[in-house]
């Protein structure tokens, strides 16, 4: 009997921690790309995930996100922004950038080549 209550206990605890993992309202790092002689530049470290996950440009000054590879990870090792039509393989330079489209405000979602990572560009 003992054992079935541990078990249950244990069956519990697991399925807390699942929900935890999926669902909690995590806070996402951010930053904001540096406006040097009329064009913006941020940068995205590739290790482990992206760092920042969001990345904020001003709307109208061109823009160019570099993406710093520091993760040897397979999935990691391509960045997709599918509405803009991008697939760039990370693994074969150590940095790689990317031009983001600044007319008008909006969202460009980006995620690893297996789609298990994700960030995105804010255009404000």
């Amino acid at each position: 009997m003992l054992v079935k209550i541990l078990v249950l206990l244990l069956a519990a605890a697991l399925i807390a921690l699942i929900c935890w993992w999926f669902f909690g309202n995590f806070e996402q790092s951010s930053d904001q790309a540096k406006i040097e002689g009329g064009r913006q530049e941020g940068q995205v470290v590739v290790k482990g995930g992206y760092e920042p996950e969001v990345l904020y440009l001003k709307k109208g000054v061109p823009a160019e996100v570099t993406f710093k590879m520091e993760d040897q990870t397979a999935c990691l090792s391509h960045v997709v922004f599918s509405t803009l039509g991008v697939d760039k393989d990370l693994s074969k330079e150590k940095t790689v950038k990317i031009d983001i489209p600044t007319q008008k405000a909006g969202e460009f979602d980006y995620a690893c080549g297996m789609n298990m990572f994700h960030g995105k560009v804010v255009v404000r």
